[in-house]
Order: C-alpha cells, then sequence, then structure tokens
C-alpha cells in the first residue's frame, strides 16, 4: 500500500512540476494589435519579418504588434481557401442585408470576373447585380493581407474582386514608375505592381536549377540500365556534370535523380513550366524572310529584272506566328515530359525539390530561386565555407518576376495591415531579404537569400552586407522578355497537362524511358514515346481551356481520366516497341 501510494505522488510530480515552475508570462506575448496574414512563405521569412515589424513599429508607435500568420499551404491552396470563404459572408450579406435570394446562379457570378458592369445599375442582370453587390461591399474573412506567391495568383484574387485597392501606390508616387530608384510597373514582360493598387511586388523570384555537386559527378560516371552506354544529350559530361539549361532536366544520363514539384499545387512551379515553354517558343522564331514575307520586286525593278527587299504581309507574318507557338510548345512539351520521366517524384511542396537536392536524394531539380539559394547556404560547411549544392538561373530561360502583398477585401486590421506594407517596401524591410545575417539592418537569424524589388537596394554600398552580391536581377531581366500573350492565358490548360501527360502516368513513362535507354532508342519506340500531338497548342487553347474554363468539376474528372489513359498507352506502347528494337 505505501509502495503504490509513494509511486503516485511520485507520478504527481513529475505530470505537476512542469507547471508549478512555467515562468507567469505567457508563451504568446501580449499585443496591443494584431495583424492576420495568409502566406505561403517558410518560417525564416515569417520569423524575420515577424521581429522586424514588431521593432519597426513599437518604434514609430510605441505599440506592440504581433502576426497571425495564417499558412494553409501554397499559392493554389490559398487561392481555393479564400475563394470558398468569401462565399459564405457574402451569402450572409446578399439573404439579409439585400433581402435577396440565393442561387447557384449568385454563388457562380458574384465574384466572376467575366461580369461585366454596365454604367446604370437600373439594367443590372442578377448576376450582374451579386457581381456589382459584392464589389461594392466591405465583407470580409477576418484576414487582412495576402503576403507573398505569385503575380498570377494575386492577379486572379484581385480580378475576382477579393483584393482591394489598398491606395499604397497613390500614397507613395516616388516608389513607384519610371526612373532611378523606381519599381518599375513592368520589366521584361513581368507586371511588378497592380495599375489600379490592389496588389504590390516586394520582392524578386526566378525560376532555374539546383544541384548537388557530389550528385552530379555521379550521374556523369555511371553506365546506363543494364551498361547500356546512355547518350549524353546536352553536354554535361563536358561540363564535368555541371547542368548549364533546362534542357540538362531531359538529359538521358538524368535518369531517375531528377526532383519535381507538382504545377497544380504550386502557381509559382507552374510558372517555372511556363518558362520552359517561353523559351522554346522564343527559341523556335521563324526565319526573317518568311516572317516579313516573301521578296518581291516593285514594277520598275521587275521591269530591270532586279529583285527588291522584303516587304511588310501582315497575313504571311501572323501565320508564321501561330506557326512559331505551336512549333514552341511542341517543343517544350517534349522536354518537359522527358524531364518528367526522369523525375523520381512529383512532390506536392515546392520545398521539397531543394531540400533533397541538398540532402543528396536528387542530382538535380527545378527550384524557385529563394529555395534554391535558401537551401544552399544552410548546407554550407560552417568550418570550409563550401556548399554541397548550388542553384543557377537558365540563361535566357527565366523571367524575373515579384511575389507581391495585397490588402484583402473586408480587412479587419485596415491601418495595421497598411503599416506592414509600408516596413515590408521599406528600406528596413527590404534589406532583410538578402542582407547577411547581423549585418546592419540584416536579419537576426536566417540569411533568406532572396532578391528584394527596390532597385535602390543593389546600390554599390550595400554590396558587402549582401548575400548574393554578384545577382542583379534588374541586370537579368534584360536577357528574358517574358510574353503573357503567348501562355498566361493557358496557364491552367498547361497545369493539366503536365498532370495528365507527366504525374498520371509517371510509372509507365519511366518505365518507357529504361527500355528506350536499355534498347539505345530505336527510332519507331522513340517516336511514339515523343509523341505530344494529342496535347498540342491548338488543343491546349481550345478543347481543354474551354473544358476547365466552364468550372464543371465533373467534365474536368473525364477529360483528365480520357487524357491519362491516352498517355499510360502511349508509353506502355513505346515500351513494347523499344523491348522489340523496333
Amino acid at each position: 500500500m505505501i509502495r503504490n501510494v509513494l509511486i503516485l505522488v511520485a507520478l504527481v510530480m513529475v505530470l505537476g512540476l512542469p507547471f508549478l515552475l512555467r515562468p507567469r508570462a505567457s508563451l504568446i506575448a501580449p499585443a496591443d494589435e494584431t495583424l492576420v496574414i495568409i502566406t505561403p512563405h517558410n518560417e525564416a521569412i515569417r520569423y524575420e519579418f515577424a521581429r522586424g515589424f514588431r521593432d519597426w513599429y513599437r518604434a514609430k508607435t510605441g505599440r506592440l504588434a504581433r502576426i497571425d500568420w495564417r499558412v494553409p499551404g501554397g499559392t493554389t491552396e490559398i487561392a481555393r481557401y479564400l475563394a470558398s470563404e468569401y462565399q459564405a459572408p457574402f451569402e450572409m450579406q446578399w439573404r439579409h442585408k439585400q433581402k435577396m435570394h440565393w442561387n447557384a446562379l449568385t454563388q457562380r457570378s458574384f465574384d466572376d470576373p467575366r461580369i461585366r458592369l454596365e454604367t446604370n445599375p437600373a439594367k443590372d442582370t442578377e448576376a450582374q447585380m451579386a457581381r456589382r453587390a459584392f464589389l461594392t461591399s466591405d465583407v470580409g474573412i477576418g484576414i487582412d493581407l495576402f503576403f507573398g506567391g505569385g503575380s498570377y495568383d494575386f492577379g486572379q484574387q484581385a480580378a475576382a474582386g477579393r483584393l482591394v485597392d489598398s491606395g499604397f501606390v497613390k500614397a507613395h508616387p516616388g516608389w513607384f514608375g519610371d526612373g532611378p530608384g523606381r519599381i518599375p510597373q513592368v520589366l521584361g514582360g513581368e507586371p511588378y505592381w497592380d495599375k489600379n493598387g490592389s496588389w504590390i511586388g516586394t520582392v524578386l523570384s526566378a525560376f532555374g536549377i539546383c544541384y548537388n555537386f557530389d550528385g552530379m559527378r555521379q550521374i556523369i560516371d555511371q553506365a546506363g540500365p543494364g551498361g547500356v552506354p546512355v547518350p549524353d544529350t546536352t553536354g554535361l559530361r563536358a561540363r564535368g556534370g555541371r547542368p548549364a539549361g533546362w534542357e540538362d532536366l531531359a538529359n538521358p544520363l538524368c535518369f531517375g535523380q531528377v526532383a519535381l514539384a507538382d504545377p497544380n499545387k504550386s502557381g509559382s512551379i507552374a510558372k517555372a513550366f511556363e518558362m520552359i515553354l517561353q523559351q522554346q517558343i522564343q527559341l523556335a522564331r521563324p526565319r526573317v524572310e518568311g516572317f516579313f514575307g516573301p521578296r518581291r520586286p516593285s514594277p520598275d525593278a521587275a521591269a530591270a529584272g532586279a529583285v527588291d527587299t522584303p516587304i511588310f504581309e501582315p497575313e504571311a507574318m501572323e501565320a508564321q506566328r501561330r506557326q512559331q507557338l505551336r512549333d514552341g510548345w511542341e517543343r517544350g512539351m517534349r522536354l518537359i515530359q522527358m524531364a518528367s520521366a526522369n523525375a523520381r517524384y512529383f512532390t506536392d511542396g515546392a520545398t521539397k525539390v531543394a531540400i533533397d537536392v541538398s540532402d543528396g536524394d536528387a542530382a538535380l531539380g527545378m527550384a524557385i530561386d529563394f529555395y534554391g539559394r535558401f537551401e544552399a547556404e544552410t548546407s554550407r560547411d560552417a568550418r570550409t565555407g563550401q556548399e554541397r549544392m548550388r542553384y543557377f538561373n537558365p540563361p535566357g530561360g527565366t523571367s524575373t518576376g515579384v511575389d507581391p502583398i495585397g490588402l484583402l477585401r473586408g480587412a479587419p486590421h485596415r491601418a495595421l495591415a497598411l503599416a506592414f506594407m509600408e516596413y515590408v517596401l521599406s528600406d528596413e524591410g527590404q534589406r532583410l531579404w538578402d542582407f547577411k545575417v547581423g549585418t546592419p539592418g540584416g536579419p537576426e537569424r536566417y540569411a533568406l537569400r532572396r532578391l528584394p524589388v527596390r532597385p535602390d537596394l543593389y546600390a554599390p554600398e550595400y554590396t558587402a552586407y549582401r548575400s548574393d552580391p554578384e545577382v542583379n536581377p534588374y541586370e537579368e531581366a534584360k536577357n528574358f522578355t517574358y510574353h503573357p500573350e503567348w501562355t498566361g492565358p493557358l496557364f491552367n490548360p498547361l497545369r493539366f497537362v503536365v498532370r495528365v501527360m507527366c504525374i498520371d502516368p509517371h510509372p509507365e513513362a519511366r518505365e518507357a524511358l529504361e527500355a528506350l535507354m536499355r534498347a539505345r532508342f530505336p527510332p519507331e519506340a522513340s517516336r511514339v514515346f515523343a509523341d505530344v500531338s494529342d496535347v498540342s497548342y491548338e488543343e491546349a487553347r481550345g478543347h481543354i481551356n474551354e473544358v476547365l474554363h466552364t468550372g464543371d468539376t465533373l467534365a474536368e474528372t473525364r477529360m483528365a481520366a480520357q487524357y491519362a489513359a491516352h498517355f499510360r498507352a502511349q508509353y506502355q506502347h513505346a515500351a513494347e516497341l523499344a523491348r522489340a528494337g523496333k
């Protein structure tokens, strides 16, 4: 009995002592104000900006501000979350304040940017009434800011009406526009802030390749499946295993060693796939003679037997432009298809690619620049300063875009949200992105290895403080021009095509590629494997885009199943042909 009592007392002490000895202060510091931000940013960024803003705001106002971060996932998950969350509060307003009946048409219309509003509200249809009511409302979801992601996602949210004009651009005319030290509205074809003020770029992003030094050395030294030599299609061996461009992801030497992320889960990764298409379309430029039309002599010169200079023919130019889009799309899709067959996996999280490359679980992968640079920083040997991996932007293969910030409709703490926006764009906030830890104005704990959007942060006086002093994105942006009219309208079809051509039939594609390598790429099997005609530019722009645009989930699911089944059968047939040596 005494023994049991002693055991019970000991148990109570073990369980109770932590509560008796805990500090009296709350684990969450009390705050005068709380700002709610939804973001895909990682913990390092959240930590540095929460700490920096807290100190900056307290110095300005004497008040303590706390940030309540909401992190449901990547930008795609955030977009879905915002779309679903705004429906309920608007439905309540529609029913109780507008005294209107809520139905399927209202639900589809209130955040649909395709619904155009006339000048006279008295002539509104039911769909226009719902749209107008939402755009003039102050309904909110208890979140103040959307911080981080791509300009495409922010453009979608602004078009839907969930992001509103914060007035920030108008309030800071010296920061935006043309001129030295100002943030341009567009650079290299990429928008850096919304003309209507709904979002503003805060930091620059590009897309490229990260690679592990040891992993790449092993790739160029190893034999292929069954000891059969594998062709080096991009000159990796001559470069000592150093990748040089997107095409290296599709090099057969890299079979099973490429890490990719699912563009359907990350808007930024979808943008990286789009960069491949953009570059291939640019490389498919037509011949000058065909572009301007055939050479024809003028009447006088023809009589003398002379040949005149080419004349401008709009029809010929348009025909060549369409051909360039078709050819470039096809070349890009084949590159994506081959890189996907090389892939170890398609991960849901874009951060995993850089982590796995750093750990040596993959030799190379497609990455967002800051994930690649951040992992290169964390993998650096503390004693020698050497990195295990490296990140680079493919020359002429990526634009330089922005990660924006925007004020959400119905923000409950609007004044505090505007103060945070001011901090992020201020000198103090911009220094956090690329300054070294411990430098004046730099981060406290994490080197974020990101590139500030303010051009004046690339001035020579900051070179010694920056983690990446050799990188100037404003100069690199001159080497690549993004043409939104080429692939921008096909952003969602691109995601869909990667899903049905690469992700869903991934096991069959890998098996087919291995069979091709063992058979040394026989012509017929290679041709069958690389057939992307079913997802041509016309098909993506036509049938696929139309089905996706309807929002009919059932129709999209059926279409996805059909395409995936087609590519599974295609890859299986290619494998059979390869095994037969055809």
